[in-house]
């Protein structure tokens, strides 16, 4: 029984992956022309040449600080894991 579910639960995923597959715009035909937009203001609105800093540091500033603060977080954890695995080996020596 666990194998027949297993296979329905692939089958199932599998035809929505496909489904999304062909959802999915045309490679290099994006629907919005927001990229023409950035590379020819980009220099205007930041004052940058270059446009991947501009995008970057600028127009989706909150989003790269909130990436960075998920990164950090994440450093943090494993830390305080690594520290809390080594004490818990010299309490055991």
């Amino acid at each position: 029984m666990r194998r027949i579910a297993a296979a329905v639960s692939l089958g199932v995923l599998i035809a929505i992956l496909v489904a999304v597959a062909f959802l999915l715009h045309p490679f290099g035909n994006p629907p919005s022309q927001m990229d023409d937009y950035m590379i020819q203001n980009s220099q205007n609105e930041t004052g940058t040449n270059n446009v991947v800093a501009a995008v970057l540091f600028d127009y989706r500033g909150f989003d790269t600080l909130g990436e960075a603060t998920v990164l950090f977080t994440a450093v943090t954890g494993v830390v305080m894991l690594f520290r809390a695995m080594k004490k818990k080996e010299e309490e055991n020596k």
